[in-house]
């Protein structure tokens, strides 16, 4: 791995009286970075170049020979013409020549856009960056800590929780609205709104109907004040689930990623079986199976429009098979998960995957070690496009406010252990060992060790590091209450004003928009502790 000389530093400082005046110092002119977005992964390799050849033909020869079925007349329309065929049981078949042929082609690389070019991404190579992502239909209240259905204000203050999350680099959806999804076109809208209320990160939004697509566009140009603008930098990605396993096409999200592909959008699909359910029980079969279905829809993409980018979201589920119930958080959705990146990454594309789904109910030491055994080894394997499920809880049902600060801090942690150890001959520290063991004998004044305080070392935001004595003298806080009081200071007073008063006239004024604007300004009572606090024990 490649890394900056962590030492590295321009002009000349000057030398404080004593180490706590060095330290202030030190902290104040850091230009360093510990940690930043898109550092590479490809560490972790859970299968043999064999294991990979055989899962590639397994799935060759499932779209070849069992095909996809129930496609959808917008495919056929591209896929016909190339060979593809449809028999009595209406299922489409790839010819393996023609998916090798579209592998080639097929994107390795794009810049996600954001509204703010200064968050934009490259993505990339084995470089790795995370994202929020969810469905979840309940989050655990604030105030109350317990759960209830989500609302688009809870929406709203998750996405500005995440636009000052510094590990987590863009927004995808967390969960639904469920106050509006009697309506999905209002519930469509009012998402995309409530995201570029809150962020300037980039984002994505599932799109519930392809007949949405336009609209969206139009709301994004109206925030932009300029017709066509979005399409010229598309600072949110479209997403769906266009396969129902096993191998089928979703009507309603392969519409949408036709019409995606058609623009000329980032395509973003997940693409999801459950071993033991809706894919086999054999995790190997698993693989095949997952790859054969992203195989499909990579496929449409390049169809419709050769070299157009499809975020290869390549998502194999795990089944507890004592229940058949989904289990996210176990060893083999770690396992398998890290083995699709590993493929993806074989064959050059552009890797997409769903880490940080714990089986426990709340953010206990269950959830602390199933997030992080699944987010670790996504990332060493070389992960683009990490959908870290921060916050979420219950097997993707439930999401937590203080989980996600929580999660943020975890995957901090696992940037850090990508960014790796620089080793050169200035690091390794020979004629500082040598004369420290002749001088003082520790290294705590030194000059290396204040310089690299805060380039090479990564400091928690939440994690508890005192002595045992000093925590008891003190609060007594564990880590889920130290979260709550941090989510109460990060959303009592913070309303980015992203969207300007006239792009926000005119998006109302064409929109049925219905986050309040009176819930978007401080000092609203909205956000109160929780009168639990003192009880709550993780």
């Amino acid at each position: 791995m490649t890394a900056r000389n962590p030492t590295a530093r321009g002009g000349h400082r000057k030398r404080g009286a004593g180490r706590a005046a060095r330290i202030k110092e030190r902290s104040r002119d850091s230009t360093g970075e510990v940690v930043r977005p898109g550092q590479s992964g490809g560490q972790y390799r859970p299968l043999s170049e064999s294991d990979i050849q055989r899962i590639y033909e397994t799935a060759l020869n499932l779209l070849e020979s069992v095909g996809i079925g129930d496609p959808l007349p917008e495919i056929l329309h591209y896929a016909l013409p190339r060979g593809c065929t449809v028999d009595d049981d209406n299922r489409l078949r790839f010819p393996r020549a023609l998916v090798e042929d579209l592998i080639d082609i097929s994107a390795k690389e794009y810049t996600r856009f954001a509204p703010d070019p200064v968050n934009d991404l490259e993505v990339r190579g084995a470089d790795v960056l995370f994202s929020t992502a969810g469905e979840a239909v309940t989050i655990l209240d604030f105030e109350t800590q317990r759960f209830r259905p989500t609302t688009l204000i809870d929406l709203y203050d998750a996405t500005r929780l995440a636009d000052q999350l510094e590990h987590i680099h863009s927004f995808g959806q967390p969960f639904i609205a469920a106050d509006y999804s009697g309506d999905t076109f209002v519930h469509d809208v009012n998402i995309a709104y409530t995201q570029l209320a809150g962020t300037k990160k980039p984002f994505s939004l599932g799109v519930a109907n392809v007949d949405h697509i336009e609209p969206l566009i139009a709301l994004f140009d109206g925030y932009l004040g300029e017709e066509g603008g979005f399409l010229k930098r598309p600072f949110c990605i479209f997403s769906g689930c266009p396969i129902l396993s096993p191998l089928r096409f979703s009507k309603d999200n392969a519409q949408v990623v036709v019409k995606v592909a058609e623009l000329g959008l980032t395509c973003d699909v997940a693409v999801a079986p459950q071993a033991g359910a809706t894919s086999p029980a054999a995790l190997a079969g698993t693989l095949a199976q997952c790859f054969a279905e992203t195989l499909a829809c990579l496929c449409v993409v390049n169809l419709v429009r050769p070299g157009s980018p499809i975020n290869f979201g390549m998502w194999p589920f795990i089944s507890d098979l004592r229940t058949g119930s989904f289990s996210g958080g176990s060893g083999e959705e770690a396992l398998v998960t890290a083995a699709t990146v590993q493929i993806c990454n074989h064959f050059g594309l552009i890797s997409c995957v769903g880490t940080g789904m714990t089986d426990a109910k709340t953010m206990d030491v269950q959830a602390g070690y199933e997030k992080a055994l699944t987010t670790v080894t996504a990332a060493l394997a070389g992960c683009n496009l990490i959908g870290a499920y921060p916050g979420v809880v219950g097997s993707l049902i439930g999401q937590s406010f203080e989980g996600m600060v929580i999660d943020n801090d975890m995957i901090g942690n696992v940037q850090r252990i990508l960014r790796g150890i620089e080793v050169t001959d200035e690091t390794l520290s020979f004629d500082l060992i040598k004369n420290t063991v002749s001088d003082t004998g520790h290294y705590l004044g030194s000059q290396q060790t204040l310089d690299l305080m805060h380039s090479e070392y990564l400091y928690p935001n939440l994690a508890d590091r005192s002595a045992p004595g000093a925590w008891e003298s003190l609060d007594h806080k564990n880590l889920y209450e130290q979260a709550h009081k941090r989510v109460h200071e990060m959303l009592e007073s913070y309303y980015p004003t992203y969207i300007s008063a006239a792009a926000d006239a005119r998006i109302r004024s064409e929109f049925p928009i219905e986050l309040d604007p009176k819930v978007m300004r401080n000092g609203n009572g909205r956000w109160r502790m929780s009168e639990r606090f003192g009880e709550i024990k993780n």
